[in-house]
This record gives C-alpha cells, structure tokens and sequence, in this order.
C-alpha cells in the first residue's frame, strides 16, 4: 500500500522557491489559468499523482472531445499542458491501486507520468465517475457518464467494454434511470452506485421544486432507485482509491431537494438518510447545470471536508450510522468548486470561474453587458486554517415545506448542532403539536426533547442547552399542508467596512488578457498603456431610491426591496462564477442565484462596501474591480485597479443597512407593502410608526417562495414610535407590513 500511493505522498512536497517568485493574489496564480474554445472553461477534477498536480478542464456537452486540456503542474508551479489531451466534459478520477494508475477523464497516467488516452469513439459520453469493480477490482474499473453510460475499461490494456449504452446513442442496452446529468460514481457493499442531480424538460429550466435528480445502485444485472433527488458525490472512507473493505465500509453520497441538503447513508446493506440546511441557494436549479460539483475530500485532517451549496462543512471520516455526530460548518463561499485535493500544505481547489455562455443566466439588470472574450477558469491554493475564515455561517432549510405530513411518522433527521444561533418556523393548516426529538451523540437513540402547539404559525427557539447531533419531528394528527423551516445561523463578527479612496474607473472587459479602455492586463498583472482609447463608462437603471429604500423590479414584473445608501453610476449585476451573479446595490454586495435556482427571491447579502465601485469581472480566476483604488496600477501611474479573489469579498465589511418597505409612505388598508430583504443580516431592529391608530401586521417569508406567515401584530398610536428588536436567532428570507388602516406609515429596519 505504500508503495501504490507513493505519488500521493511525493505530492506533499514543499513549494520551492522558484515557485514562490510567481505572481500570486489571494491564492490565484494568473499563470496557471486555462482556456478553452468552449461556452465555459470548469475544472472537472485535480489529483496529486507521481510529484505532480493533475488537473483536467471541461466544456459543456462535450461527449466527443474539445478544447479542454490535461494540465500537469510541477512542485515548482510550471504548467504543462500534455499534448495527449482530448478534451470533452470530464470530471471523473479514480486512483487503482492494483496498477499504480490514475484515471482522470479519458486519461490513464502511470507512476512515471506516461499518459494514455481512452479515445471517446470507444467510451463516448461526459465522463463523471470512475470507480472499482465489483468482480475483478485488480483488472478493470468502471466509467460512468452523465447521460448513463456504463463502461468497464481493462487497466492494462484500456479495452472498453459498453455495459449501458449512453442514452445519446440510440442501439443498446440503457439504464433507464430517472433524471439525468450524471455526477458520482463509487463501489460498496456489493453495488455500483450512481448519482444524478438533474431533469430533462422545460420545467427544470425554471422550477427548482419539481422532482429530478436520482440515487441509484446496481448489483450487476439489475438497477434499483435509492431515492428521487438530486445528488452528487458517491464516495466512503477510501476516497478517490476506493476503499480497501468495501463489504463492511460505509458509503455517502451528498444532494438536496428544494426543502434542504440531503446525506444519504449506506451501512450495513442499509440506506439512512439525514438532511442538512442550505448556506446558498445559487446551486438550486432542477436541471443540474449550476452544481459544478459538490465533493467529500481527505484534506489531511481529522475530518474531510464536504463542500455543498455555498458551505465548507467538516466531515467525520467514521460518519456511519451509529456514529453520526460531527457534521458541522466552517464557513461560507462564493467560488464554484469542481474538485480539490491537499496539495503543498495547502487546499487545491479547481474552480469554474468564467463562462462566456451565460447559460440560463440572464436578466435585465445586467444591461448592454459584452460576455467574456473566452472561457477560463484556475485553481485556487488556500491555506487550510482559512477554511473557517470565509462568509460566516448561515444555514436555512426544511424536512416539511407546505406540504401532507401524515401524524405519528418521524421527518428526516436534520442537522442540529454547528451553529450558535437556532430556531425553527413551523406552520400548519390545522391546529397541531409538532413533537422534537433528538440524536443527542449521534447513535440512532431519540428521545424527546419539547412539544410545541401551532395554531397557524410559530417562531420557535432551540437555546443552547437543548443540545444532539440531530433533530427530528412528527405531529399528532394528519396535515394537508405543514412546515418546518429551519434557520440557523452565527452571529457575524466581521467589523463595518472602512472607508477607503474611490478613483475614476469604468467598464472592464476580460479575455486571454484584460481590458480596461486603454490598457491590458496579462498574467503578469501588470497594467500597460496600449493606445488612447478612453475607459468606457458603465451605466444602469435597474434600481430606484425613494425615501424608504432601493426598490428592484426583476424581469417577471416582481418589486423588491434592499437596504439604501448611495446608489452610484456603476455596475448593477454580473456574472463572476459560472452561473451565479454579483449584484452590486447602495454599497453592498450580494450574492444573485440564477432564475432557475430561485433568482432574486434568494439573494443574500455578502458584505456592505460603502464604495463607489464602477465596474467588476472575473478573469484568470481573479475578482477584478474598477472605481477604488486597488494594488494594480498601470505604467504610465493614471490607472488602477483591484484585484483579488471572489472571497476576499468577505473582508469588506459586515453586511449591514438601513431601510424598509415604508417611510411616511401612504398606504392602504389591508394592503402588503414590497417584501424587503431580511436574510443574511445580523442584529435586527424594526421602528414602526403611523398618523393615525392602526394595527401594523409584520409577515414573513419563511421559505423564499412567497410562503408568507403572521409573525407579530403592533398597535400603534397616533404620532407615536414603536420599537422592536428580533431575536437574535430569528432569520426569514423577506419581510413586509399590513396596516389595518388607511394612513401615512414608516416600517424601517436596521441591520447591524
């Protein structure tokens, strides 16, 4: 076994000093950039194997090869770019013991480096899983692609041979599974297993709530639907060799429904699942496209680290069904991850940066936006002490979301420790008891823990002494429609921005190089005067201020409403990760999903600026910004620009604002007002006040699809103020104001 792995161990290495002369921001090296021909430039996988760092790049819908590249990186940070490349759309990786071969895509790289190429005219298919065989584990592996194609491939030889023909290819024997857009791939306990997270059909491309996605297992002749949802990585305690007691070690494999995340759990020959909160909804479409790919990693740690909607979670490398405690968040982040591995006393995480085809990902708000002159992407080196210091946790999530729930039958476990803040919203459609229960160390041993009587709705509080690894519910009658919504969070300990100078800037435009008016930026990053065009300034009216906020009025006709401050002449939307957007709004900046995972409905904050920031990109794996005065400044000492990581963006400043549905507003009675943005902030402080005496109802959005609840009722007196500050633990998506009468009202919030 030592012997086997020995590329893996050479791969721990220390950086040399050549490699420390390279050009690094924020751990992105421009160097190692990769390009390809294609609509978007993902790294599908990155393996330490025989001294070096392997990573492979993919294109969309590329079963016969493309542009992408296999790069080898050397200790020293050379990037070398094999001419065996083929390209496609892989993201598979497997290390067979047996041989001493990686199989990384169409790839088969042996312990001296030698590179051989499985041509696709003999595995045709998106290559997203490789894994060990379940007859002859020392000869053959097994490929999977995302549209259900199953291949055995010799490791001496490389011989294909087709068990399930791709459901492209017409002539054959075909899985026949539900959803599609295959991801994991992993053998345990007797079965091959198999993950898809995605739907065919026009209702994937804009309803995240419709059922898609599958967990499946084959036994070698027969295929057989774990569950209906989508899902992602399938991997064990062996990681990317398999494991070496595949009888007895147990098997994860990690997805998610609208509700919440998903882990499922194979142990013993049995199937557990759990359910966990949602950091970032950007992940969320039913089609598949935008979860570029949520991975269970050894990082050289006690645990491994999980990556999943937004959130890098600690996982227990013993996670098993009677040992289940120790699942618990680090912090949040921005990057589209593909794979990553520990490399050089860091995390290596390969990232999917820049798409110059925007996908589904279009609105309005971007206006006359010219896409990325090509596709890139890069690789990302963090520090592993850095992991638990990006966004700060936040988690929202369901087992029940408006929906039958039969009396006396459990929900889901979900996840109930890691954050310092918890509480739940339960609602129901008769009155009810909701009984808790908990896994206090994670064995499978309940007991209760509290009940709960709802009439309608309630904000319920877990304090700090009702304590398990997991919570779960169940009622006492039958419910046509019930919720249990969880938020959870911690609190944000970041300071309020600093002010800091604003220069003149304007619109940025990225390619191989960077333009900005004038000037280019390469690798180097060194900004140089190429000829006397002027930098474009960039203009928007996708917001407007009144005296109560900034209002946003989306493509479907929707307003919302966001905290106020100066608006500025800049940038409004773009995309800076594939498939997920950046809004810039009064001095904060948020996090946009795509409509197909939720738009505007589930946008969060990231953090409050105060800067009058002209213009954003991503380019060579970089966030650049123009408009405030940043470490790049051009030869001829006129220019300046920002550079840095996505997830520097964090350090900015807490996310803070002022602001609400009302302010001396003349409204009407019994009419709702704007939903104004409420997650993702901290201390949370409402001011009502109206001319006349009335009754002011404060609702909440519980879930973010308009599932609006009663949450508490004022009484006001002409001329007077009332104030009232939530609890801390207390999250909704949006918030918005009733009046019972007819009258002049301010509804204002604080967020600290």
């Amino acid at each position: 076994m030592r012997r086997i792995l020995s590329g893996l161990i050479m791969a721990t290495v220390l950086v040399s000093a050549r490699a420390e002369t390279k050009r690094c921001v924020s751990g992105i090296y421009p160097h190692l950039a990769m390009f390809n021909d294609e609509g978007e430039c993902g790294t599908g996988a990155v393996v330490p194997w025989a001294d070096r760092l392997w990573a492979i790049t993919y294109g969309p819908h590329k079963p016969t090869g493309s542009s992408d590249k296999l790069y080898e990186i050397t200790p020293d940070l050379q990037q070398i770019i094999r001419p065996e490349s083929v390209g496609g759309t892989p993201a598979n990786r497997l290390i067979h013991r047996e041989s001493q071969q990686l199989f990384i895509g169409p790839y088969a790289i042996d312990a001296q480096r030698n590179v051989r190429v499985i041509p696709y005219s003999q595995m045709f298919g998106r290559l997203t899983g490789s894994a060990r065989h379940l007859t002859d584990p020392a000869g053959k592996v097994y490929y999977a692609t995302m549209e259900e194609g199953i291949y055995e491939v010799d490791v001496k030889s490389l011989g294909v041979t087709e068990l399930y023909a791709d459901e492209q290819i017409k002539k054959g024997r075909h899985a026949n599974l539900p959803g599609y857009h295959g991801k994991g791939l992993y053998f345990g306990q007797g079965r091959l297993i198999y993950a898809n997270n995605g739907e065919h059909g026009d209702a994937a491309l804009t309803h995240p709530e419709i059922p898609s996605g599958c967990l499946a297992e084959w036994d070698g002749s027969n295929w057989r639907v774990v569950r209906r949802n989508q899902f992602t990585d399938v991997t064990g305690p062996g990681g990317i060799t398999g494991s070496e007691r595949p009888a007895t070690d147990p098997v994860w494999s990690i997805g998610w429904d609208y509700r919440s995340l998903i882990l499922m759990l194979l142990d013993g020959g049995q199937w557990h699942t759990y359910r966990l909160p949602k950091a970032s909804h950007c992940y969320d479409g039913a089609h598949g496209w935008n979860t570029e790919w949520p991975r269970i990693r050894e990082i050289g740690e006690n645990d491994l680290l999980m990556t999943m909607h937004g959130m890098f979670w600690r996982f227990p490398k013993a996670f098993c069904a009677t040992n289940s405690a120790g699942i618990a968040p680090r912090s949040t982040y921005l990057k589209v991850i593909g794979d990553f591995c520990r490399w050089n006393d860091r995390i290596v995480f390969g990232c999917d940066d820049t798409a110059k085809n925007e996908f589904l990902n279009k609105r309005k708000a971007k206006g006359d936006l010219i896409p990325p002159g090509c596709s890139q992407s890069n690789l990302w080196f963090v520090e592993p002490s850095r992991l638990d210091e990006f966004g700060p946790a936040i988690g929202r999530g369901a087992v029940w979301c408006n929906e039958p729930v039969k009396a006396n039958e459990p929900s889901d476990p979900f996840l109930f420790t890691g954050f310092e803040r918890r509480g739940v919203h339960l609602a129901s459609d008769v009155p009810v008891t909701f009984t808790f229960e908990v896994d206090e160390r994670g064995n499978g041993h309940w007991k209760k823990l509290r009940e709960v009587e709802v009439r309608g709705y309630r904000w319920v509080e877990f304090p700090e002494v009702e304590k398990g690894a997991w919570v779960r519910v169940h009622l006492n009658r039958d419910c046509a429609k019930a919720t249990a919504f969880f938020q959870f969070s911690n609190a944000d300990r970041r300071s309020p921005a600093v002010a800091g100078k604003d220069v003149p800037g304007g619109a940025l435009h990225a390619g191989k190089t960077l333009r900005y008016g004038g000037y280019e930026m390469d690798a180097d990053l060194k900004l140089r005067r190429v000829d006397d065009t002027q930098v474009v300034p960039v203009k928007s009216n996708a917001l407007v201020a009144d005296a109560a906020s900034v209002v946003y009025v989306d493509d479907a006709g929707r307003r919302w409403r966001l905290p106020k401050g100066e608006l500025g002449d800049g940038r409004v939307d773009r995309e800076v990760c594939t498939e997920r957007d950046l809004f810039n709004c009064a001095g904060t900046f948020y996090e946009l999903p795509a409509d197909n995972a939720g738009g505007f409905a589930k946008i969060r904050p990231i953090c409050t600026h105060t800067r009058r920031i002209k213009d954003y990109c991503s380019y060579r794996g970089l966030l650049v910004m123009s408009g405030i005065d940043g470490t790049v400044r051009s030869d001829d000492g006129k220019a300046t620009l920002w550079v840095g990581t996505v997830d520097d963006l964090w350090k900015f400043g807490k996310s803070r604002g002022t602001g609400g549905p009302w302010k001396d507003t003349a409204v009407k009675a019994g009419q709702p007002s704007d939903p104004y943005l409420m997650t993702g902030f901290d201390r949370k402080t409402l001011t009502l006040s109206a001319n006349r005496a009335c009754a002011v109802q404060v609702e909440v959005d519980v879930t973010g699809e308009g599932m609006w609840c009663e949450y508490k009722a004022f009484e006001l007196k002409a001329g007077k103020t009332a104030h009232y500050e939530f609890p801390s633990a207390f999250g909704a998506y949006w918030v918005r104001v009733v009046a019972s009468e007819s009258c002049r009202a301010t509804a204002q919030l604080v967020y600290e």
